[in-house]
């Protein structure tokens, strides 16, 4: 099952015609930054605002609350996955942190979105489950490609990484703070020769 089907049961299948992609694309566009910056707090209707559309069409694509953040957080991690796609060529270690960097902006999105789908959610509700196996399908090849280039420290899996990760994403304060903290531990993943 995949991270959209997860989500299925909620959200409605992408529209076919261009314009209706454009306006979901629209409302999810304003959502993502909506959330980012207001969290629980974003009205559906300021959402339909910044995206330029009216309710009708934000309810059209999302017909509830629920079914608009289990879509962006299923798009937001499909993003992150296919960002490790577009890295295959990149020399190894490049790709990692690219890929790392790319997943702390998705964090700082996904902390608002996560807090709020817990109203709805588990915490073992089939679509973090799958959100969840989606981003470790698309790291664990970039963190073996760099190991086996020498680049990274063999004593390390990814749940290990992704710990690391996502703990640092979860320390308040400035963002530019956040990135030389998050540049520190992943130097520290480098494979260091024993003198």
């Amino acid at each position: 099952m995949s991270t959209a089907e997860a989500s299925a049961q909620t959200t409605p299948v992408s529209p076919k015609r261009a314009d209706a992609r454009r306006n979901r694309e629209r409302v999810l566009a304003a959502a993502r930054e909506a959330f980012a910056r207001g969290g629980e707090s974003t009205a559906l209707e300021e959402i339909a605002r910044r995206a330029g559309v009216g309710i009708g069409t934000l309810y059209r694509h999302f017909p509830n609350r629920q079914a608009l953040l289990e879509a962006l957080y299923v798009n937001e991690v499909e993003e992150v996955c296919r960002s490790a796609e577009r890295l295959d060529d990149a020399d190894p270690w490049q790709a990692l942190n690219d890929w790392f960097e790319r997943l702390i902006g998705y964090l700082a999105t996904k902390r608002a979105l996560a807090h709020e789908l817990m109203n709805y959610l588990d915490a073992d509700a089939a679509l973090f489950k799958e959100c969840r196996a989606g981003l470790f399908s698309a790291g664990e090849p970039l963190l073996k490609r760099a190991q086996d280039a020498g680049a990274v420290r063999p004593d390390v899996e990814f749940s290990q990484v992704m710990h690391m990760v996502v703990g640092i994403s979860k320390i308040p304060g400035d963002p530019d703070q956040i990135e030389h903290i998050l540049r520190v531990a992943l130097d520290g993943l480098r494979y260091q020769p024993q003198a």
